[in-house]
């Protein structure tokens, strides 16, 4: 958990740095949604969703779902693993400057996503 949570911690930072809007989201009160993603970003005019993991760390369907929905709103579902932040990094940077490069950058992290909704599926 302190791993996940060191990352966590690296990928707010970075948000912070490119000047990204986010909250940290905690689901594990009586009154909170379970499955929304960690942090929710909002990023030149840009909704994010980003389940953070540690490398060894596994998705819960719920997880995925939450992340595909938003993917289906137009928005950025990622499901975040620490050998992936360059690429969440350049994904940012793209985003920040309108490039088209962003949606190749993102093509990787919904075919992650596509992964996991298969592997949990059986």
């Amino acid at each position: 958990m302190a791993s996940e949570k060191n990352f966590e911690n690296r990928v707010k930072a970075f948000l912070k740095e490119q000047g990204c809007y986010f909250i940290k989201y905690w689901g594990g009160g009586e009154f909170t949604k379970a499955g929304v993603p960690d942090i929710l970003v909002c990023c030149n005019g840009k909704f994010l969703g980003v389940e953070v993991k540690a490398q060894t760390g596994r998705p819960k369907m719920l997880q995925v779902q939450n992340l595909k929905k938003i993917n289906e709103a137009g928005g950025y579902g990622v499901l975040l693993y620490p050998n992936h932040f360059d690429l969440f990094k350049n994904l940012i940077l793209c985003i920040k400057a309108e490039d088209e490069n962003a949606s190749y950058n993102y093509d990787i992290f919904n075919n992650l996503l596509t992964w996991w909704e298969r592997k949990l599926n059986g």
